[in-house]
């Protein structure tokens, strides 16, 4: 048997963003055991998808129904596949070693929100599974409902690096358009000198 999980939440960031922050996810404050990921391997298919796999990345103690010396040997592998023409981005995961007590399997598929195009729209789905004989219902049970946890974290996590990013970008904007101001307001002062010195030597020129 498999417990099965379907979530649906929305961000309210496009998804050209949210494809932007997926990149630089790590670190945040609800995910705090992954520092940074590696891409080990990369391509762009044939019909222009983008496919990545990360190193495998170490479990948090909260991330799986095992003892808590093994969680930090514990490593999930995550697959991710980008359709930029369709906007769509899908990441697989699933843990690689201790199998046996419990396998989490997730798809997750972030696209355009139909209702709002500046909006993102993320399903997630997830299978936990244990072959554990005699306790491997109640395994399952407690691997669905830390998932459950989990992805409230992710989100939680998400949405702070979202919010940094946009918050970064706000403030290069600031930055920016008070340089134009200012470099435009140089021109401008510049010009009208430049007049007042043609009309000085304009008036000049009558009086000769």
């Amino acid at each position: 048997m498999v417990k099965y999980f379907l979530g649906q939440s929305v961000l309210r960031s496009s998804w050209d963003q949210v494809f932007a922050a997926f990149w630089q996810q790590y670190p945040n404050p609800c995910g705090k055991h992954i520092l940074t990921e590696d891409i080990v391997h990369r391509e762009v298919t044939p019909d222009q998808k983008l496919l990545s796999r990360p190193t495998g990345c170490p479990a948090g103690p909260s991330d799986c129904f095992l003892p808590m010396l093994l969680t930090r040997c514990t490593y999930i592998l995550e697959d991710s596949i980008v359709d930029p023409q369709n906007q769509t981005m899908t990441i697989f995961t699933w843990n690689i070693n201790y199998a046996r007590p419990m396998v989490v399997e997730e798809r997750c598929v972030d696209c355009v929100n139909s209702d709002n195009s500046g909006w993102t729209e993320i399903r997630r789905e997830a299978w936990v599974s244990s072959s554990l004989r005699g306790v491997s219902r109640a395994v399952r049970e407690f691997g669905l409902a830390q998932f459950k946890c989990n992805v409230t974290k992710t989100l939680k996590g998400f949405e702070y690096i979202l919010a940094k990013l946009q918050g970064e970008a706000a403030s290069k904007t600031l930055v920016k358009t008070a340089r134009e101001a200012k470099e435009k307001a140089k021109e401008t002062a510049l010009a009208a000198k430049a007049k007042d010195l043609a009309s000085k030597a304009a008036t000049k020129k009558q009086q000769r």
